[in-house]
């Protein structure tokens, strides 16, 4: 399981999108961006999050360390918005929580310290997961201390939410047209002949079993929280074994290159990290 925090203080909502995740602190003395389960689309999106973000860290892609955080339905009381307040409210119990990263710089402002091999690596697993929300217009990437850290994988493994489709998104293509790294010339072959081996059924069941039970939800509210783990491992087997149907895509995207337009210094840094620093400014 992961590692089990409980939250001790509410300090603000992060109005970022439509699930207002929260910084809190902790009884283990951390900072945590906690993503609630009553919010949007419910566990499923946190499943994303672990599942996700662990297959990531097992294969040495940055990712901040990720916690549940139990949360008593007092914290809310102090908080004045009434939408929020209720939302912590209906969230008492186990939420995710990923470390706070302060001082962290948004992804233009370190795009050229990506070099082709982790752009590569970060691209296939994109695909592999189909993660739709790593676009040049919202990169869900930060530098952190020099290093890129990935973030919010909640929009990813769009399958579960419609179990009964699963099979279909097995070979479905995955579009790299717009994704962030591409003007970082990935190398998508390399990425796949050194990572595919490693998605292994004991690394899914690891990286699963640290979901907990209670989020997990299957095709039938019957199903048990094993079942449910194994239709993720063998979805995501099932993906990796079709490759010749989106990889080739994805390695034709990473060749043609990107087009984006460069925003603008700060115009993709989530707000819950404040402005950026001014150019020059080091991170502390």
């Amino acid at each position: 399981m992961l590692p089990a925090v409980t939250a001790t203080r509410y300090v603000t909502p992060l109005r970022e999108g439509g699930s207002l995740p929260g910084l809190m602190e902790a009884d283990d003395l951390g900072t945590y961006v906690v993503k609630w389960r009553a919010a949007g689309q419910g566990v499923r999106v946190l499943v994303a999050e672990v599942v996700c973000g662990e297959l990531a860290r097992a294969l040495a892609l940055p990712v901040p360390a990720l916690v549940t955080v139990d949360v008593a339905p007092q914290l809310a009381v102090g908080e004045p918005d009434p939408e929020v307040q209720e939302l912590l409210q209906r969230s008492a119990g186990l939420n995710l929580g990923l470390d706070y990263l302060p001082g962290a710089l948004d992804f233009e402002a370190g795009a050229g310290q990506v070099d082709a091999e982790l752009a590569g690596r970060v691209l296939w697993f994109d695909a592999l997961v189909g993660n739709v929300d790593r676009s040049w217009r919202n990169p869900n990437m930060l530098f952190w201390h020099g290093r890129l850290q990935l973030i919010d994988h909640g929009a990813a493994l769009t399958f579960h939410h419609h179990w009964p489709g699963a099979r279909a998104a097995v070979a479905r293509p995955y579009d790299a047209s717009q994704h962030a790294l591409l003007e970082c010339e990935p190398d998508v072959r390399a990425a796949d002949a050194a990572l595919a081996g490693r998605v292994t059924r004991a690394l899914l069941d690891g990286v699963l079993g640290q979901v907990p039970d209670d989020w997990l939800e299957g095709p039938s509210p019957d199903d048990a929280p094993d079942d449910v783990r194994a239709r993720y491992a063998d979805q995501l087997l099932a993906r990796l074994a079709a490759r010749d149907a989106w990889l080739p895509g994805v390695v034709a995207a990473a060749a043609a290159g990107g087009s984006r337009r460069r925003a603008p210094r700060g115009e993709n840094r989530p707000a819950w990290l404040g402005p950026p620093p001014p150019p020059g400014v080091r991170q502390r």
